[in-house]
């Protein structure tokens, strides 16, 4: 039972995490599930983990190559995504929490006003790299979601 409790908590912190990236959201995950699953050492446990653990790592591979071929396509470079990153965690300790978007949406502009010649096409190639990274979010959250839905179908079911 306390482990079960442990586990739900791990897991809902870890899809706060993918939310909010502050925490390692899916590792959370499939830990809160493996604290559950590998005590039990039975076959319930060892699917629902198995389940949990294929859903995430697919769920990781999605986020980078869908919202990456979407990037490609616009022509955004990586670095305007690293600008983004720097800046969201500066703005992170200026203004917790949400200055991590606040600060990714900045250096995301400013990286692309520095490389494009306007501020219209600037602003437009940079809602591009926030919509790719917005997908990349939902595609995570999707998997977490997934794989939470199967711990506690295994909960039902053992």
């Amino acid at each position: 039972m306390v482990l079960t409790l442990l586990s739900g908590v791990m897991i809902a912190v870890g899809l706060a995490g993918i939310v909010l990236p502050v925490l390692p959201g899916p590792i959370l995950i499939v830990g809160g599930v493996a604290v559950w699953a590998v005590p039990r050492g039975d076959e319930v446990g060892w699917w629902v983990l198995g389940i949990a653990v294929l859903v995430t790592v697919a769920g990781q591979v999605a986020k980078y190559l869908l919202p990456g071929r979407r990037l490609k396509a616009s022509g955004v470079p990586t670095r305007t995504l690293l600008a983004g990153l720097v800046l969201g965690v500066v703005g992170f300790f200026v203004i917790p929490v949400v200055g991590l978007f606040l600060g990714f949406v900045l250096g995301v502009w400013l990286a692309e006003l520095v490389r494009l010649p306007d501020a219209a096409t600037a602003w437009r190639s940079a809602r591009e790299a926030l919509t790719a990274v917005g997908w990349s979010i939902l595609i995570e959250l999707a998997a977490g979601l997934v794989a939470t839905a199967v711990w506690i179908g295994g909960l039902v079911l053992g």
